[in-house]
């Protein structure tokens, strides 16, 4: 598996590179904060009601995941098949019973289609043995990522957002990391159960808090 990474990040390195680069003259801006007419998602909001198409078919969120009573992660990445997003999605996954053990479920994006994420779900599992289980969004034209601004100043590839949602719809913690560097999947476990301790006890978290 080392050897595989490896060889991956060597050949993605000039795809990794291209993506994070302005947008040519051509392409569409992204709308910015500025406007006052565009939506920036805040803490303590409710998530913004959308349709999805995904991996796992259409899903209406964040209705699809309140109605079971759950938490979800919604986290973007910039393209599939790239070096820093798959070791992201390895990640996730290997985390992914301790996001279900807090009733939290993962649902990923990129303005990628579905066969594109269908292809490299089966990638990864092909050369890492890891099967994706979470659902994958394709936001095709960037609509997802306009509303929930996800897109960097001058660019049109999603940055590495984060969104917590808990099971009331409620936008709990939003993070936002460049194009080249990876998130840490483990703290982002922390910052849901950190946010499920504080409802549910009433108390503050101090800094590097972590539950035995």
């Amino acid at each position: 598996m080392k050897k595989v990474l490896t060889s991956l990040l060597i050949a993605g390195t000039a795809v990794a590179c291209s993506i994070g680069t302005p947008a040519t003259a051509n392409a569409v801006a992204p709308q910015t904060s500025t406007n006052q007419n565009v939506f920036v998602p805040k803490i303590g909001e409710k998530f913004p009601k959308m349709v999805v198409q995904t991996t796992h078919g259409k899903i209406v969120l964040p209705d699809y995941y309140v109605e079971q009573g759950k938490w979800f992660v919604l986290f973007s990445h910039p393209a599939d098949f790239t070096p820093v997003c798959t070791t992201e999605f390895v990640s996730f996954q290997k985390h992914y019973k301790d996001f279900k053990a807090l009733n939290t479920e993962l649902i990923g994006l990129s303005e990628d289609q579905v066969w594109s994420h269908m292809k490299w779900v089966e990638w990864i599992k092909d050369h890492f043995g890891v099967k994706i289980e979470f659902p994958i969004i394709a936001d095709v034209g960037g609509k997802v990522a306009k509303t929930l601004n996800m897109l960097p100043k001058n660019g049109v590839d999603t940055v590495r957002a984060v969104f917590v949602v808990d099971n009331k719809g409620i936008i709990r913690a939003i993070l936002y990391y460049p194009l080249s560097n990876g998130r840490n999947i483990p703290e982002i476990v922390r910052l849901v159960k950190a946010l499920q301790t504080t409802d549910e006890y009433h108390v503050a978290t101090p800094a590097n808090w972590y539950a035995d």
